[in-house]
Order: C-alpha cells, then structure tokens, then sequence
C-alpha cells in the first residue's frame, strides 16, 4: 500500500507573534466552532480509496492547535481514523504552545492517541521571548513539559531560534544546556527569517533592535551543532536534530517527497504529482470547504526530479544516488552535471559512492545551493 501523510491545520493564536507571517489569526475565537465544523465536512467529503492508502503520519499545526478547546482536536482525530487507514503505530504530531495548554488538554491529546507534542519554546530567555511576542515564560513550559511527561508522552519535540534580536551566543549556550538537561527526543533549531510586513520587521525598520551579525549568527549555529551532537542528537536536517531512531516521520516524508493530503484553512497538499492548497479565506472555506482548493503545480517528470533535489539536500546525509536512479531510471550526476560541477568547484556540495550531500560550507549558504537546481 501506498503511504501517505496528513497535515491539519489550526489557524488560531492567543496573540500572534512578533516574526510570524504564517496564515494564523488572534481575536478570532467567535470563528472557532464554524472553523471546525468545516474542516470535518472537508475530511468527510474526502475521497481517498483505503486499499491504496495507509496514513502513517498526522500532524497538528497552526497557529496555534492548542490554543483551541480539546474536545474539537479529539473530534478531528476521531474522525480522521473513522475515515481513513491509519498504520498501527502512525506518528500523531501536535504543535503546543506553553501559555495554551493544561493538565487536561494534555491528557485529552494522550487519550486520543497522539503521542508526539511538539513545544514551541523558541528561548529560555525570558527577556527574548517578550521581545518577540511569546505568550509564555520559559518557566510555563517546564511546567507543561513536564506534565506532559507525567501523562505519559514519550516522543517530545522541543523548537529553539537561533538569530533573533539583541541575541547573543551566550544566550544560545544557555538554552541549549537547559533543554538538553530536559533530554526531549527531538530538537528543531530554526533561524529567524524576517519577514514582510510582521512586527520585527517593522522594528527593525525602524532601528528600535538589531540583528546579530551574519558570522555571530553562524557560530550560533555551529554551537548547535557541536553541543546537540555531543550529547547524543544526530543532526538529520539542516534544522533537525533528534536522538536515534526520534527523527520526525512527518517531516523526513516531506524532505523525501512522499504524498500529503491537507484539511483545514490555507492547507497544503502534494498528491499525484499535484500541489495544491485550500483557500485562505474563512468565507470561501465555510461555503465549500471540500472545493476550496487551489491548484499550484501539475508537474511534469522534470519538475519531480528538480524539487528531489531541492527537497533532498536540506537532510544531513543528501540526495541517495541510488533511490534517485530507482525513482526516476536515471543518473542525477549525468543529468544535473553542470550544476554539480559548479558546486563542487564552489565546495557546496560533496559526492562519495551513493549520496550528493552538502559540505559545512554549503549548510551555510544553502539557499544558493538551492538556487541551482530551481
């Protein structure tokens, strides 16, 4: 049977964040019951034929899921696993933030069979999670993270920025000895993007913050790397690292290009070689929610083995020569060789026996690498 992986999207926040740009809405409560009455008429209305698909994957994100009333998410699963052909032991995502969640909600997700939360932390600094809009204190989630590890949760991701305004090294150090003190099975480290039209951009505009520099924002990372890896993470994505065997199936299906179906507003989907996405606004999405969707790409045989590429080089180990040649019956050193050769002259990427992965330099400057292959 084929695999496939489900993506629900909870578009509701206590308040948004300061770097946020990420399809989500605070002061929206009034439209939380009709949301979800509509996102299940969408996964009702879905067709996917249960002897060709197993979903080995569900991930919960937003927004802010756990910013919403329990009972709707239990709902949502309930009838996702009605619904569809779930693998015995599929991986069920929740994202949380700290400032949202209780002793309640938390065993209410347990109960209903998710067994991997994702913390939203970001920092440990009390001072850097005010400055760019947080809900919560770094005391909050100790407090929640440990519940969840009461009620039983065994599969915990926590996510760290690195980059963030006024941010120092030593502020990066501190972070990273806290949580590993915590030992989660997964960390994600993420450096901040600033993008259009948020309210760090704005600030930074207007010269209220700075931004560390390029170089400290890199020894930020390779900080990262050194400490997590030392203490027992294998570093499997650019951003990823996870203790063995812990490395997120919803994630690495993704990178490996793996089909996904999306419920909810704005969602996207990647299903027989078409991406696509439902509609961003309430009123279309309530009307219509299973027909909302928008097409994005119908790709051909060379769109697909691009976006491998692109897809394939954000993990650790890179692009396996041999999958490519099986997936597609031919070479992508014969077929990419120019761009390979430019990248290899540049120290971008390396090529052993099997895989094309990035060098230490090519981490660094990955978007260029990408941009090669676009």
């Amino acid at each position: 049977m084929k695999e496939l992986g489900i993506y629900i999207h909870i578009p509701f926040c206590k308040r948004k964040c300061h770097y946020c740009d990420f399809l989500s809405f605070s002061g929206a409560t009034y439209l939380i019951e009709d949301y979800i009455k509509a996102l299940k008429q969408e996964i009702n209305k879905t067709e996917i034929y249960n002897k060709e698909y197993i979903v080995k994957t569900i991930y919960f994100g937003g927004g802010t899921p756990s910013f919403i009333d329990s009972k709707y998410i239990v709902q949502i699963l309930q009838l996702i696993k009605k619904k569809f052909n779930i693998l015995q032991n599929a991986e069920i995502t929740i994202e949380a933030n700290p400032g949202t969640i209780d002793e309640q909600k938390l065993k209410d997700y347990f109960n209903a069979g998710i067994n991997r939360i994702s913390f939203g932390l970001q920092s440990t600094n009390s001072f850097l999670l005010k400055l760019v809009g947080r809900i919560h204190s770094y005391s909050s989630f100790v407090e929640g993270y440990n519940l969840a590890r009461e009620i039983g949760f065994k599969n915990i991701n926590v996510d760290l920025m690195i980059g963030l305004p006024v941010q120092r090294l030593s502020d990066v150090e501190k972070d990273l000895e806290r949580v590993i003190e915590l030992k989660p099975e997964h960390i994600s480290v993420y450096s901040l993007i600033v993008e259009e039209g948020t309210k760090i951009e704005e600030k930074l505009k207007n010269d209220e913050l700075y931004l560390p520099s390029e170089e400290e924002e890199r020894k930020m990372y390779w900080t990262v790397k050194k400490k997590l890896e030392s203490n027992g993470y294998i570093h499997y994505e650019i951003s990823n690292f996870a203790k063995p065997g812990y490395e997120s199936k919803h994630n690495v299906a993704c990178w490996n290009q793996e089909e996904y179906i999306g419920f909810g507003l704005g969602a996207h989907s990647y299903f027989k070689n078409k991406r696509y996405s439902n509609t961003i606004h309430f009123d279309e999405y309530f009307d219509w929610p299973e027909n909302s969707k928008i097409l994005h790409e119908k790709q051909e045989k060379e769109d697909t083995m691009n976006e491998y590429m692109i897809l394939g080089l954000r993990k650790i180990e890179g692009v396996k020569i041999s999958e490519f040649k099986n997936k597609f019956a031919c070479n992508p050193i014969y077929l990419y060789r120019e761009a390979l050769n430019k990248l290899v002259k540049n120290d971008l990427i390396e090529i052993d026996e099997d895989n094309i992965k990035l060098t230490n330099k090519g981490v660094n400057l990955a978007n260029l690498v990408w941009e090669e292959f676009i």
